[in-house]
């Protein structure tokens, strides 16, 4: 396992403990990821299809407006929109803007609104007033679609940048982050497992020479009895003294 495949770690109970609580987080912060992910690409998708028909419907609605215009005209007798154009010191249709919070991302809303009373009210009392209220309110609906659409279009925009944002984090956490956290985990029990192999075998070993020491002492007491030599603690002392040396 190369160095690049996991955490470079000293295998310890401390880092096991560290390594899976790390494991633990991903794997939270991976679920909220993703229950964000399907959030946004939900809104993304009802966002799309309002797009479509809001386009579809501008086109119905300008084309209503520039024949209402053409009908203006004709009714008028001619062509006002200089003097329109001429007489306006003040937009009576305005455009206010909030943020809407989707799944912790702030998504630009337009809304249109009217400020102030309408100066050509009294515009076609001559003739073609019923024309001008026409022309009037179907370009007043094709503005207000107008914002609705720049406000889909901006939200739009900023859903998708997210979108692929977090797309890459959840796929970061779910192929790069994750398998790192879980392969150095299985690095550390392996090593963990294989210390404690090494201990047991040593213990063993240790235990195994004792009991040789011990065999090797009751046979020196024993040939000493035989000969007559025998003094009492000394075996003792010996048999201890050799423990100890086997233990360090």
């Amino acid at each position: 396992m190369s160095t690049s495949d996991k955490v470079n770690i000293f295998p310890s109970r401390g880092a096991q403990t560290q390594i899976k609580a790390r494991l633990a987080g991903a794997i939270k912060g991976h679920s909220l990821l993703k229950k964000k992910a399907e959030a946004l690409q939900m809104r993304f998708r009802l966002i799309l299809c309002k797009i479509v028909e809001t386009k579809t419907l501008m086109g119905e609605v300008m084309k209503d407006a520039a024949f209402s215009l053409a009908e203006a005209k004709f009714a008028a007798g001619g062509d006002f929109n200089q003097g329109v154009l001429q007489n306006v010191t003040k937009a009576r249709l305005k455009v206010k803007s909030r943020m809407d919070n989707v799944a912790g991302t702030n998504l630009p809303q337009f809304e249109s609104f009217e400020d102030g009373a309408d100066s050509y009210e009294l515009t076609g009392l001559s003739r073609g007033g019923q024309q001008m209220a026409k022309l009037k309110a179907n370009y007043k609906r094709a503005i207000e679609l107008l914002v609705q659409l720049a406000s889909l279009q901006a939200s739009f925009i900023t859903l998708d940048i997210v979108v692929k944002v977090t797309n890459r984090r959840v796929n970061a956490i779910e192929h790069v982050i994750i398998p790192k956290y879980e392969r150095t985990l299985a690095y550390i029990i392996t090593e963990l497992d294989e210390l404690e192999r090494e201990e047991f075998y040593r213990l063993k070993k240790i235990q195994e020479k004792k009991k040789q020491a011990k065999e090797r002492a009751e046979k020196a007491k024993a040939k000493l009895k035989e000969e007559g030599l025998l003094q009492d603690e000394e075996p003792n002392l010996i048999a201890d003294n050799q423990d100890e040396d086997l233990l360090f």
